[in-house]
């Protein structure tokens, strides 16, 4: 990982300026930057919608402060880090009876933050990340991204049910401005534009017209895919349900209101910490273990060849919570599904969510909780195709299993991840398959399972899978 640092010297200014010019370059298009900017919103939208609406969520709070969220973490990993809704603590504050108070999902979200920050700040993070078997890691990313390719799906097939954060049983119709068909175009539009999500499309097509320079039909292969691979498609299907907004319901104009809410810190009871963490933090803090640090940390080297820190990433999400959910803001923190989501339509530097942030904070300071009558309009069967290609972009991250060992662990905890609804117990099953797997194969010469080599790397054999 590159670590870089600033000397209390002289050149120390040089050097501050050097870091934030390098932060502040794109390494793809403006467009293409732009366009997976929104590439997790398919998440992000439906989660603080329903939280806004069955459990009054201060949404201009919310916009802000992810807003400087987006911002901060750009600029610091120099990735386009997603800041997304604990979905744990979200399911449980709108799904069970009674619904989750606004200071007891802020008492959730602070526990939570403050133990992602113990184990960060003790380097307990850093050494879960190095002992977990790599196998087990891609169980964890191949269940949460089906699980999010599955809820994708039935948001594009049925219409959406705000008040349990699910898509409820009726089907979509086919028609009108929610409808199937316009689904069904976004998601045609999206393939035709980006194809498999891989940046060989173009590569392909180069390498073939170099080789054959006189052959005008790989000639013209090459423009097309250049000029697909050109076009920003989420943002462009983003865009076109912004507009769909207002058509679906043109007296939004007059129930917009200009100006944020006004700041205020919660108070939180002994009672609300109680509830807060027994029902709701205790299931979101393995997932935020697993999926929040240790699955973007791996996933940011596969994507980005830029392996983060996991006490970085482990401390950022402990910090922004500690911050945000006293004055009422949802609980976050970072992602692997919307990750890949944001890789996928065209995301590359940490400037494609400082764009995000921007955005963020004009809407929540310029219209408040009043942006919840937008947010409410919006076409979910969009947010189901955005949400489909970050899912399958996430779970692709499996492919690099090649023994079957290796996926044979992936598979059982992927399986038990999805079957029990709870990563954390797919990832326990995983563990312990893996343990079970290398005591057969044990011999009199191994010390232990996780024994490493003076260099560093772990001491295994042939078959056994590799760790993170």
């Amino acid at each position: 990982m590159e670590t870089t640092t600033t000397p209390l010297l002289p050149g120390g200014d040089r050097n501050r300026c050097g870091w934030l010019r390098r932060r502040l370059r794109l390494k793809n298009p403006l467009s293409s930057e732009l366009s997976g900017a929104v590439g997790d919103l398919g998440t992000f939208i439906p989660i603080v919608l329903t939280l806004t609406l069955v459990s009054n969520l201060d949404l201009s709070a919310t916009l802000i402060f992810t807003g400087f969220y987006n911002i901060a973490t750009g600029l610091l990993f120099d990735i386009p880090m997603p800041v997304q809704p604990m979905k744990s603590i979200a399911a449980v504050a709108v799904s069970e009876s009674p619904h989750l108070t606004p200071s007891q999902i802020a008492a959730a979200g602070a526990s939570t933050a403050a133990t992602l920050l113990l184990l960060g700040a003790t380097g307990a993070m850093s050494f879960l990340y190095n002992l977990i078997p790599l196998p087990v890691v891609r169980g964890v990313q191949l269940s949460q991204g089906l699980q999010f390719a599955f809820t994708a799906i039935k948001y594009v097939r049925f219409n959406y049910d705000t008040a349990t954060l699910k898509p409820s049983s009726s089907p979509r119709t086919w028609l009108g401005l929610d409808g199937l068909i316009l689904a069904l175009a976004a998601l045609l539009f999206i393939i035709l534009s980006t194809g498999s999500g891989s940046d060989r499309d173009a590569e392909e097509g180069g390498d073939l017209a170099a080789e054959t320079s006189s052959n005008e039909r790989s000639q013209s292969r090459r423009r097309r895919l250049r000029l697909l691979s050109s076009i920003p498609s989420a943002l462009v299907v983003f865009i076109i349900g912004l507009v769909l907004c207002f058509i679906r319901d043109p007296s939004i104009f007059k129930d917009l209101k200009f100006g944020p809410s006004k700041f205020h810190i919660l108070r939180i009871t002994w009672d609300d910490w109680k509830i807060g963490f027994v029902r709701a933090a205790i299931p979101q803090i393995p997932l935020s273990v697993l999926n929040s640090v240790i699955a973007v940390c791996k996933l940011s080297s596969d994507l980005f060849d830029k392996e983060l820190s996991a006490t970085t990433v482990s401390v950022s999400v402990g910090v922004m919570n500690l911050i945000g959910c006293w004055f009422g803001a949802m609980p976050v923190c970072h992602g692997a599904g919307g990750l890949a989501g944001q890789y996928r339509f065209g995301a590359r530097s940490g400037l494609s969510v400082v764009f995000l942030g921007i955005g963020k904070l004009i809407v929540g300071l310029v219209f408040g909780n009043s942006f919840v009558r937008i947010l409410s309009q919006f076409p979910i069967g969009i947010l189901g195709v955005l949400l489909l290609f970050a899912g399958i972009e996430l779970a692709m991250a499996s492919k690099d299993m090649n023994t079957k060992e290796e996926s044979f662990i992936m598979l059982v905890c992927a399986a038990v991840s999805m079957t029990g609804s709870s990563a954390a117990l797919g990832f326990g099953c995983g563990v312990v398959l893996y343990l079970l797997l290398k005591l057969r194969t044990l011999d009199s010469s191994s010390v232990t399972p996780f024994s490493r080599s003076t260099d560093g790397s772990q001491v295994d054999s042939e078959a056994a899978p590799r760790s993170v």
